[in-house]
Formats: C-alpha cells, structure tokens, sequence
C-alpha cells in the first residue's frame, strides 16, 4: 500500500519489513544517523532514507512509519537469568518499578485473595527498599494481616527473605530446623522462626526455600516463558546472554527455550551458560558437558556460549553487601584449575561470578599458571561478572590473558549497602567502569535480573550514565559515569562480542541482523531522570514484530493467554510504570500524598504499640518523627 509516497514496486527481491521516517542511530561509524531501513529474510538489506528503501518495497511489504520517533539496535542484556525467569515469571508478584510499599503490599493482598490453596504469593527480586518512598521493607506481621493463610515469600536482594506465618509452615521450619552454612534463620525468645531469613552471606538459604514452591508443568512452563521474553522485548530487548544460576539443572531446565525454539516461537535471541549444580561433581558435569555439545552449537536465536557463572562452588563469592565480604576457603584453587584447563584444552569459553578483587586476584593467579602453558590467552572467549572492587592492577592482567567484562547495575538496588559497608571513596569505582573501557577491554552490560536487579534494562542504563541508584542516591562521581552513547554501545555492541556476534548484530548495518526498537522516548535527549521510563514501542528481531504498543498495538502475533488463570501477571502485568519526572508538579504531588499517609499509618501504629506519643491532630516531619 503507498504510505507516504512510496509505492510498491513489483520486486523479487522486496523487503519483509520496512521502518521509515525513524531518527536511526545506527551504531555504525560508517553512517551513524539514518531514516530509513529494510529488512528482509531476517536481515538488514538497506540502511538510509526513503529513497534508498523505496526499491526494496513490494506488494507483500510492511511498510511502518516511525513517526519520527527513535530507533537504536535491539538491545542486548549481557547478564540475565531469562531461562530460569521464563520458568517462573507468570508465579511472581513482581514490585519492580512499584513507587511505595503501601502499593506493594495493596498488591499483595489482593494477589492472595486469588491464589488458591496449596500455590504461594511469592515476590522474587527486581526491587529494594529503597525504591521505595517509605524506604523500608514489609514486616512479618504486615504479611500476615495481608495474607492469613496464603504462604507469602518476599525475597530482598541477595540479602533477605520475609516470610508469613503460612509460609514458614508450607516451607517446613520449625524451632528445630537447624541454621543452613552461610544463612541464618532468626529466631524469636521462644527458639521459633520469626519469618526472616538472611544470606550471611550465602543466599543459598533463600535459594532452597523458595525451591520449596511449587512449580509450573507442561505446556504452562512453555506460555510463562513466551510472556517473560514478551516482556523483555516490551523494553527493546531482542537479545540475551543466559548466565545460568543455582537450581537451573542442564538440561532438564533447558528444554522450554530448546522446544520453542525448535518452532520458531522465541522472540528473543539466547546465548546460554552451563553451571555446574553439585558441590564436588563440578568437574564430572564440565567432562560430560564437553562431550555432549561445543560452544556456537545451535543458530542465532538459541545457541550454546560456554560455561559458568560458577565453575566450581569454592570460587563462588556471594555478593550480600550487608554483611562483610565472604572469606574463601584455602586451596580452591586447585579443583578450580582443573575445571579451567579441562575448558581452555576443549575450546570452551566461560564466565566467571567474581565480586571481590579478592576473588579475582586469586582466579587470574591459575589463569596466569595456566597462560605460563599457552592455555592464555587462547581465543576461548571468557570474562569476569560483576567486578566491583576490582583492581587497576587486576585489570591490567585480565587484558594481558585475553579477558574480557560484564558489569551489571546491582549497585542501583544496594548501592546505599554497599557505601554503609565500605564508604563512599570505595563506592565511587565499583565498578570502575573507566578504567576498563580506558584499557580497551570488551565491558559488556548487564541487569543480573530477576532476583536482584529489574530486568528493565533502562534503569541499567540510567544508572551508567548517571550513578544512581533507584532511591536516587549518587554512587559513582562523574569520572567513572559513562556518556549515552558509550552506554548504549555497551548494551548492544559488546553483548555480541561477547558471544562471537559482533559481526552479524549489535549495530544496524546491511548484512546484520534485523534487530531493533522504536523507542517512547529520544534516549539521547530526554532528561536524565526519564532514561529508566523508556520502553519500546516496536520491537523487533529478525524482520519480525515481536512487541508492539502505542500506534503500534495489534502488529504482533497475539500470545496464549497467562495460564493459570489466578497468575499475578494476569493481574498486575510485570514491570510497574511509573510516569516520568517531567510530567505535571499534580503527578508528583500525589506520589507524595502516598507517601505521606503511608508515614501517617506507620506513626498511628507506633502510638498503638505506646511506641509514640498520641496527638489528636499530628502534625510532624515524618523523617524525623516515625
């Protein structure tokens, strides 16, 4: 059909798809700015204006006019736990982006009233207290009165879990159950479990009970998988790199993203890790692994990249920054070298969870053993995660041996934690994302989401370019923020390089793939604050419109519905919106009314228990007088 003025033409070789009058930065030095792009069979044929796209329309084309909105790569999250978060997303009362925490628990309460009996109400990451305007988190007794007979599970951070009185039963703790290595359970005078539970600094206690919930069968884990990546492309995500985790079994966990790709129902491209799940059969599991599959098995929407973030449990260095930095064990490194080795001899890539420079010091050490044999560097690609506090020195050695780096935006959740722990000089380098783009290492970016950080890639971004975190606190000075640019390029030009990619995606280019986004907002020029509120308005990936809203709605394909029916997200959705800074002072107003009443009931509270003195009409600063 003509739009615009182009007409189609009776061509062989027209476009699938073709997006116009868009404000493109490309990422490509060659042609940074563009108008207009077609796509065919997957991939990218033109990149310019109308009249460069014109030729490639025929009478099959779909022609979208961007409405002189933005349009960036499809972003690529180079640390996310999509499998495990597909396999559990429709279960999950998500209070990502949820402003207060009487919204938080509002929800709460009216998911329990849904659940039906045996299921929990189960809210698993991608928030803090400190999002929140009350900036604290709910208690035992809010979560009773909230849901009397529901079990409820808050997970907070690596660092807490909150639980109701059902729940503690459902979960099996008692005044005898003793204190998991590395966790505590907290106890009442009486000896019995309170409801909290604490990493210290192991989340393995979080881990093992939430796994004491239900979970989903069948064809109900293949619908909660399509509505997670759904979700993932709502925000501009069209590919990810799977960093495995704790509780995601190869390859029975597996076999959701391995069936949907098998018939083309992905919409979003997967690069996944194998992590070795038994304490003391690590390097069995690697040995197997090796003769089963090679890095780069599989195609561009699923294939295989390596191994980690753990290679073996000893060199784990969990990362609860309200307790002090886990010391491990003696002599790691020498189960640690032979998982390596075995890697390095069969072409086998990995990834590494390293917080601490501690822990990195100690891991380049069998590195550089290993390098001393020419094992390093080798063309295996590898890179360590997270990085906080690691060292100059550190990095200069990861260049030396091929390394590379993926920092993602935990520090947005626990950023206050970490500068209470460690102060604000340290706080001001972690991580020192300057001095490794300084070196020229490969930093690809991250969210680490679900159980920690949202796996709305925007905050990840605002919190590179600002250092932020989400209770507005700055963190990281402006010496080591990053520019808008550099940022973006870190969440779609890196992320391929760190799957091997770089030359068929992460920048818009004939040749490459078809992957990209139109954005709500002009990333380059809204106000800061508003980076975190963009989403996507078209998605797609190879040629296909995987999420549209707005103008967009109704051009892609229509998903089964959220099954079970009672799911949170058939209620509430996933990531919570919220409007931006720069809408009307009556907006903001109201989010302080919120969080003014939610003080008012806290006090009222206060003065029940005769923790307060009792005012007929109080009026007070409830910063200072909660």
């Amino acid at each position: 059909m003509p739009v615009g003025g182009l007409v189609p033409h009776a061509a062989d070789d027209a476009a699938d798809l073709v997006v116009r009058n868009a404000k493109i930065h490309t990422g490509d030095p060659g042609l940074p700015q563009a108008e207009a792009l077609a796509i065919r069979a997957g991939v990218i044929t033109v990149v310019g204006d109308d009249n460069d796209v014109a030729p490639q329309i025929g009478p099959a084309t779909k022609v979208v006019d961007a409405l002189g909105r933005r349009m960036v790569p499809g972003l690529n999250d180079s640390h996310l736990h999509v499998i495990r978060g597909g396999l559990n997303y429709v279960l999950e009362l998500r209070w990502d982006g949820v402003p207060t925490l009487r919204q938080g628990l509002a929800m709460l309460r009216e998911q329990a009233a849904r659940t039906p009996k045996g299921q929990w109400v189960r809210v698993v990451g991608g928030w803090s207290a400190e999002q929140f305007a009350e900036r604290r988190l709910p208690t035992v007794a809010e979560l009773n009165a909230a849901a009397p007979d529901t079990p409820v599970f808050v997970l907070h951070l690596y660092q807490t879990a909150v639980l109701n009185r059902a729940a503690l039963k459902a979960a099996g703790f008692t005044r005898d159950t003793p204190d998991p290595k590395g966790g505590q359970i907290v106890r009442g005078r009486d000896g019995e479990p309170t409801g909290m539970l604490l990493s210290a600094p192991s989340a393995l206690i979080l881990y093992s009970t939430l796994a004491k919930a239900p979970v989903l069968q069948g064809e109900d884990k293949k619908t909660s998988t399509r509505h997670f990546l759904r979700e993932l492309n709502r925000f501009g995500l069209t590919s990810a790199i799977d960093a495995a985790g704790g509780f995601q079994n190869f390859p029975d966990n597996y076999s959701t993203v391995v069936e949907l790709a098998a018939v083309g129902q992905l919409s979003l491209r997967i690069a996944y890790h194998l992590f070795p799940q038994t304490a003391g059969q690590e390097i069995d599991d690697l040995a197997r692994w090796i003769e089963m599959a090679k890095p780069e098995d599989g195609d561009a929407w699923l294939r295989l990249n390596g191994a980690g973030e753990n290679l073996t449990w000893a060199a784990a260095d969990f990362e609860n920054f309200a307790q002090p930095r886990p010391q491990l064990a003696s002599g790691y490194e020498a189960e640690f070298e032979k998982a390596v080795r075995l890697l390095m001899e069969n072409g086998w890539g990995f990834r590494l969870h390293a917080t601490y420079d501690e822990t990195i010091r100690r891991d380049l050490a069998v590195f550089e053993k290993l390098a001393a044999e020419g094992l390093f560097p080798s063309g295996n690609r590898w890179l360590f995660d997270h990085a906080e506090t690691v060292s100059a020195d550190s990095l200069d050695r990861i260049a030396a041996l091929g390394g590379a780096l993926s920092v993602q935006n935990r520090l947005s959740f626990q950023g206050e934690a970490f500068v209470r722990r460690y102060g604000p000089g340290i706080a001001a380098d972690a991580p020192p994302i300057g001095a490794m783009l300084e070196r020229g290492l490969t930093v690809g970016a991250g969210t680490d989401a679900t159980r920690v950080s949202t796996y709305n890639p925007w905050v990840a971004l605002h919190w590179l370019i600002t250092g932020r975190t989400v209770g507005d606190l700055v963190v990281r000075p402006p010496h080591n923020r990053v520019d808008r640019r550099t940022a973006l390029a870190m969440f779609t030009e890196a992320g391929a390089s760190l799957t091997g990619e770089e030359d068929v995606k992460g920048v818009l280019r004939p040749g490459f793939l078809g992957d990209l986004a139109v954005l709500s907002e002009d990333y380059f020029t809204v106000p800061e604050p508003d980076i975190a509120h963009i989403e996507s308005l078209l998605t797609v990936v190879g040629g296909r419109i995987v999420y549209a809203a707005g103008e967009y709605e109704g051009l892609d394909k229509e998903l089964p519905p959220v099954s079970p029916e009672w799911s949170p997200v058939a209620r509430f959705g996933g990531y919570q919106a919220t409007p931006s800074t720069g809408l009307s002072g009556s907006r903001q107003a109201e989010l302080l009314g919120q969080a003014a009443a939610e003080s008012e009931q806290h006090r009222q509270w206060r003065v029940r228990r005769g923790l307060a003195p009792h005012t007929e009409s109080p009026v007070f600063d409830p910063c200072f007088v909660l």
